[in-house]
């Protein structure tokens, strides 16, 4: 039995830190898990990056608010669900996600959450288990599934090398050319395809 296991942002949904960099003006807050393979360092650096500009989770969802899913991805998730099940493995936070999961029609998803002060100030974030995507993938495998992953940053690459398949999905260049071995696509089709290929095998 297959469970799909997909990346959030830049797979199903835009970047959220980066329309929050442009919402605000402060371009450093685009840099994401693209780019900074350490995700603890990342956030880190953003949390204070927004205490420096006295900026907090009301802001941020704010502009979450805004966010409407990349186009064609609700169709692709509705058809994908159709033929197995999927989970959404993301590196985001369950304060950040809840207004795009009710626009992708509340699929499974699995993330971790902020800490926030009384003031609204994000004072630190707390990770549902280390390194949460191969964890969990490693987890559903040991209850007997087989597992199809992708995802676009360096954060998915321990979930989709230890999958039955994996895909790289509107992934970078450089990404791109040093795992020339992961299949990469760029539209919906061609990964839905691919994976019912894996499905049907």
């Amino acid at each position: 039995m297959y469970i799909t296991c997909l990346d959030l942002e830049g797979v199903l949904v835009p970047e959220i830190w980066i329309a929050f960099a442009e919402a605000s003006g402060i371009p450093e807050l685009k840099r994401t898990t693209r780019d900074e393979p350490d995700y603890d360092k990342l956030m880190n650096w953003r949390i204070g990056i927004l205490k420096e500009h006295g900026l907090g989770l009301k802001e941020i969802q704010e502009t979450i608010a805004t966010i409407d899913p990349l186009p064609g991805a609700k169709e692709f998730l509705d058809e994908l669900r159709s033929i197995c099940q999927v989970i959404i493995i993301s590196d985001t936070f369950s304060q950040f996600a809840g207004p795009l999961m009710a626009k992708l029609g509340y699929p499974t998803i699995f993330c971790n959450s902020l800490e926030v002060a009384t003031s609204g100030e994000i004072t630190g974030f707390k990770m549902r288990c280390e390194q949460s995507k191969l964890t969990t993938v490693k987890a559903l495998q040991s209850i007997g599934y087989d597992t199809i992953a992708s995802g676009d940053s360096h954060n998915d690459l321990g979930m989709i090398k230890a999958s039955k398949a994996g895909f790289l999905f509107r992934s970078t260049e450089q990404i791109k050319a040093d795992y020339p071995e992961l299949p990469a696509f760029e539209e919906y089709n061609e990964l839905l395809s691919a994976i019912k290929e894996e499905i049907s095998k």
